[in-house]
């Protein structure tokens, strides 16, 4: 049995959406975060009005990121790869069981996404050495022009990654909420096809 977590920005449209999607369709145990998320919001006015025409009904309330929901997970999804980049970065210590929704469903890229994740760590290092090494006086363009090789293998790597994004419906109307659950519920099935499939 696989503990998931969803990740998106504010914990209030996308993560409860697939939260809620996965708790209807399997068993598995799911709780989801944001990463600029309050505690205590409810969903999204469009999310819980797209879950209905679903048959879904959604009881949320938001909650941050945070360390406790991490070890809990064994697998963290985040809607983007932006929220991805941004919880390993934070909590280097998730890398490896840290991917966007897409990503994880989609094998297509995963050589790819393995090659950006090293060289994200190498990135991360040097940069810790050199801050560790040399006294703070070091400029910020030095620093960069010190990273510029490893940086433009990230640009590199990132350019060939397919789009591994769940757009942000947030603001937009009724048909953007329906969109993004027809696309979300196509990926909660094929996670759960994947799941399934890992824990046989």
């Amino acid at each position: 049995m696989k503990n998931v977590l969803f990740i998106c920005t504010g914990n209030t449209c996308r993560s409860p959406m697939a939260e809620a999607l996965l708790k209807h369709k399997s068993n598995f145990e799911v709780k989801s975060a944001g990463i600029f998320a309050s505690n205590g919001s409810p969903a999204s006015q469009g999310t819980i009005d797209a879950l209905q025409t679903a048959n879904i009904k959604v009881e949320h309330q938001s909650q941050p990121v945070s360390e406790q929901l991490l070890d809990w997970a064994d697998l963290i999804l985040t809607m983007t790869m932006q929220h991805k980049q941004t919880v390993t970065m934070q909590y280097p210590q998730v890398h490896d069981k840290t991917y966007t929704l897409k990503e994880y469903t989609l094998l297509d890229g995963q050589s790819t996404w393995e090659q950006l994740k090293k060289a994200y760590v190498r990135l991360e290092e040097k940069r810790a050495l050199v801050v560790a090494e040399k006294d703070q006086n070091q400029s910020e363009q030095q620093l960069r022009a010190f990273l510029r090789e490893d940086q433009d293998e990230i640009d590199r790597l990132e350019a060939e990654l397919p789009n591994f994004d769940i757009s942000d419906p947030y603001g937009g109307d009724a048909a953007t909420y329906q969109q993004t659950l027809e696309e979300m519920d196509k990926y909660v099935d094929l996670l759960i096809e994947t799941l399934d499939n890992t824990d046989n």
